[in-house]
């Protein structure tokens, strides 16, 4: 496996990285760039033109990930060169919030072969339920194969999310690769940093990915509570704050739950991913210091996964609230991430509103918020 990879942060730097990316004549093609630079209209067209044999795959970001740290602008367009890794491909359209199992099957169904053996998915941020997206692949793939990937930003916006895919960049498109052959060697690792605080509060209403009701009241007016002066930036602030989700049994299932949105006359908050009914809900808050523990716990995972010495493409998906969470900081936990890897490794990525990936090896696949994930790929 051979890898190349290119910064677009100014005008007219695309022509020079197309020279080196062509001359790799790269089987995949990965881009993670702020929305404006995905969106330059001769953006597409240029690296069909320099590399007609790549599968071209990536979203918009709320910040662009390297081994120098953590853009806010840029594009980054990592090409990969396989020597036996085979790969498929699957693009769907995504009709609405409801569609999003039916869609993770259709993926799935574009995406299968006797010999694959991971698949890494890319979806839109806004209108999602990115729960339901990853049980719909899991229906068709099954709960073993590994899935890891995430869900786009737009820059902590959370109005138009973009993907890059076969049929180009589009707002409503879940897009993924498959990768293929014995040859594959995959590791990865999901892991958070966040702490709860406060008491537990029962789900007592609750729609797929929409909150109702906490404890017979409406979820929005306990969540103000809480936040008190923080309410009033609402719906941004709850990248702040958001839920661990606990069970029936008030035991923590790993999971933790980003808030994209409120319903001021339903009294609701959507959430990144589906609740359980009659579980219950924690509030949760971080520092810098605990959210770059977690990177390095998570780069810890897939290192370890990795059993030989090969170059390796390392992509870490992060969510945009550790982002905001570390400020200016928020380059130590790539800092973290790149120690543990060294020079054998490349670094790519983007700052997301969803991760996704097992919890640990042989694990099923879940959609994550707030953590960072890392997916690791060589080639034997």
């Amino acid at each position: 496996m051979r890898i190349v990879q290119e910064t677009l942060r100014r005008p007219g730097e695309l022509a020079k990285a197309l020279g080196a990316l062509s001359a790799l004549q790269p089987d995949l093609l990965l881009a993670f760039a702020a929305t404006t630079q995905l969106n330059a209209p001769d953006l597409v067209a240029s690296l069909r033109s320099a590399c007609p044999q790549s599968l071209l795959l990536g979203c918009s970001t709320a910040g662009e990930i390297t081994a120098q740290g953590v853009d806010n602008a840029s594009c980054v367009l990592t090409a990969i060169r396989f020597d036996k890794v085979r790969l498929t491909e699957g693009c769907t359209v995504l009709t609405g919030m409801n569609d999003s199992f039916a869609a993770g099957a259709r993926l799935a169904q574009q995406l299968q072969a006797p010999d694959l053996k991971a698949v890494l998915v890319f979806g839109p941020g806004v209108q999602i339920n990115g729960s339901a997206l990853v049980n719909g692949l899991a229906s068709v793939l099954g709960t073993e194969l590994p899935i890891t990937g995430g869900l786009a930003g737009d820059d902590g916006a959370f109005r138009q999310t973009f993907t890059l895919g076969r049929d180009g960049v589009s707002d409503q498109a879940v897009v993924a690769v498959g990768f293929c052959g014995n040859e594959l060697h995959l590791g990865h690792g999901s892991f958070g940093g966040w702490e709860p605080f406060g008491p537990a509060r029962k789900v007592t209403r609750c729609e797929g990915n929409v909150l109702f009701e906490l404890d017979g009241e409406p979820a929005l007016a306990v969540y103000k509570r809480y936040l008190g002066e923080h309410a009033a930036r609402l719906p941004a602030s709850g990248l702040l704050f958001p839920f661990a989700m606990l069970g029936e049994d008030h035991h923590s299932s790993g999971l933790i739950r980003t808030i994209l949105g409120i319903d001021e006359a339903a009294g609701s908050l959507t959430l990144a991913g589906e609740i359980v009914t009659n579980g219950y809900l924690k509030l949760m808050h971080a520092s810098t210091d605990k959210l770059v523990a977690g990177a390095e716990t998570a780069a810890e995972m897939a290192a370890g996964m990795l059993d030989n010495a090969g170059d390796c493409l390392s992509i870490l998906v992060s969510c945009v609230g550790r982002k905001l969470v570390m400020g200016e900081g928020v380059d130590e936990e790539v800092e973290a991430v790149s120690a543990i890897f060294g020079s054998k490794a490349v670094l790519t990525g983007f700052y997301s509103y969803g991760e996704i990936s097992p919890f640990k090896p042989d694990a099923a696949c879940r959609l994550h918020n707030q953590t960072m994930t890392i997916t690791c790929l060589s080639e034997s």
